[in-house]
């Protein structure tokens, strides 16, 4: 099993940037394909992006292509969500979540994801 802990939320204004981390403890973190997921009030959870567990492989969604960035650092136990260009509509909960390097499933749907973290605001004033 694998412990994820986000850190980074907080309050920002449209076209600003905030940089959210996950860290990880438990089994070998290298083991994971680690994904980012957002959810607004009164809204389904939505994947924002993947990165699977040598960081050679990313995933984003077309909502946040090209603004956001996805990195882990192996070393670390840690993956990181960049935002740049923050947009009203990015407000959400963000959650981490992990899911075995090799599943075979999608990386966009959060069912295929076992461990999750507890979550962090984000909230983009316009």
């Amino acid at each position: 099993q694998v412990q994820l802990v986000e850190s980074g939320g907080g309050l920002v204004q449209a076209g600003g940037s905030l940089g959210l981390s996950c860290a990880a403890s438990g089994r070998i973190f290298s083991s994971y394909r680690m994904g980012w997921f957002r959810q607004a009030p009164g809204k389904e959870r939505e994947f924002v992006a993947a990165i699977n567990w040598s960081g050679g492989s990313t995933y984003y969604a077309d909502s946040v292509k090209g603004r956001f960035t996805i990195s882990r650092d192996n070393a670390k136990n840690t993956v990181y969500l960049q935002m740049n260009s923050l947009k009203p509509e990015d407000t959400a909960v963000y959650y981490c979540a992990a899911q075995g390097a090799y599943y075979a499933g999608s990386v966009y749907y959060s069912r295929g994801y076992p461990y999750w973290g507890q979550g962090t605001q984000v909230t983009v004033s316009s």
